[in-house]
């Protein structure tokens, strides 16, 4: 049996969630314009046609990948919380740089910034990185009743520090090392600021 026949029996929601995740991986490392359904077809070993019968457009295609790619770090943020709970914040942190890849939400928001024009892809990306600001303030929130956040910290404006250290690190990984060995110092400031022990960081 060929790959391609394998492919082929592939269930629906099985084939668009491989269908996806291909366009995911090819948008985050090229962009949105420069990405095109003939690429990413070709990427998932599917014809165009077969991948416009799962999303009716690029655009559908693209924001469908923002939906995936906050869920994915979303699932990963909790299980990286739940394991090392009295972390907060520097627990998901702390996940993503052992992994050394790249946050593929990040990188979809920052190939998206250059369509802002296109109202549909800029409210999808305003509505987004505003829930994923909520997810993190809510984090904090609880660590602050726990006793491990500092309690005078504004969560709202903490998570926008995460949500911009997020960016930063993204921007460091792809122009090769803007911050050079500054992360670490970044790191236990804000380890410094935010944790009620900071000495058991």
């Amino acid at each position: 049996m060929t790959q391609a026949s394998v492919k082929q029996r592939l269930p629906a929601e099985a084939r668009r969630r491989a269908v996806l995740d291909t366009a995911c991986r090819v948008f985050s490392r090229s962009s949105y314009r420069g990405a095109t359904t003939a690429e990413i077809a070709r990427a998932a070993g599917i014809s165009e046609p077969i991948l416009y019968r799962h999303f009716g457009s690029k655009r559908d295609l693209y924001l469908a990948c923002l939906d995936a790619a906050w869920d994915e770090f979303r699932a990963a943020a909790e299980r990286a919380i739940e394991k090392d709970p009295d972390r907060c914040l520097g627990a998901v942190a702390d996940q993503y740089m052992a992994a050394r890849q790249p946050i593929r939400l990040v990188d979809l928001w920052i190939q998206g910034l250059t369509e802002a024009e296109d109202e549909v892809i800029a409210a999808k990306l305003r509505a987004q990185v505003r829930e994923v600001r909520d997810f993190f303030a809510d984090l904090i929130r609880a660590g602050q009743k726990r006793g491990i956040v500092h309690g005078d910290r504004d969560a709202k404006a903490e998570a926008w520090i995460f949500i911009a250290g997020g960016l930063l690190a993204t921007m460091d990984g792809r122009l090769g090392g803007v911050l050079a060995g500054d992360l670490a110092r970044v790191r236990a400031a804000r380890r410094a600021w935010m944790l009620a022990d900071a000495g058991d960081a």
